[in-house]
């Protein structure tokens, strides 16, 4: 099950970075990153995904994923590979009883859900936007307490 869950999170990011055309070009860009799949394989996954065909500016038609924020078409040189083991994380700054974590564009909402189902009593809540997130720090916490709370939540929080 791990490798289909790592093969369909590669098809997002291979159709989210780059334009493909049809099924064979996706074989061979999954093949690439080490996938070895039928096409009747991949047709499923199209599927289950909920992939659709959309006409570009040039009027050529590629695939899309549905309106999921975190897979927002991205123009990058890193292979998917490299995509995939990236954290959304960037950054998280404070003043007074508020932060601002910064994140890869579309991981924010991600990130946050994280934040308020672990329930850290330290945080009030979170607002989060595409690629930041606000949080709101109970008065008398430090942010040193705050970090070191995130750390169990947040990948990659240092």
């Amino acid at each position: 099950m791990k490798d289909k869950k790592n093969r369909l999170e590669a098809l997002r990011l291979i159709i989210s970075s780059q334009q493909m055309g049809s099924q064979e070009e996706l074989l061979n860009a999954l093949q690439n990153e080490g996938f070895n799949l039928t096409q009747a394989t991949l047709s499923r996954d199209l599927k289950q995904l909920k992939v659709a065909k959309a006409a570009t500016m040039s009027g050529n038609y590629v695939y899309v994923l549905p309106n999921e924020s975190m897979y927002k078409r991205v123009s990058t040189h890193s292979s998917v590979r490299e995509m995939m083991q990236m954290p959304g994380f960037i950054s998280i700054n404070f003043s007074g009883n508020m932060g601002v974590i910064k994140t890869r564009p579309g991981y924010a909402s991600a990130i946050a859900w994280n934040i308020d189902r672990s329930d850290i009593p330290e945080i009030l809540g979170t607002i989060a936007g595409d690629d930041n997130i606000f949080i709101v720090i109970k008065e008398g916490v430090s942010h040193r307490e705050i970090t070191e709370a995130l750390k169990e939540v947040v990948p990659n929080l240092k």
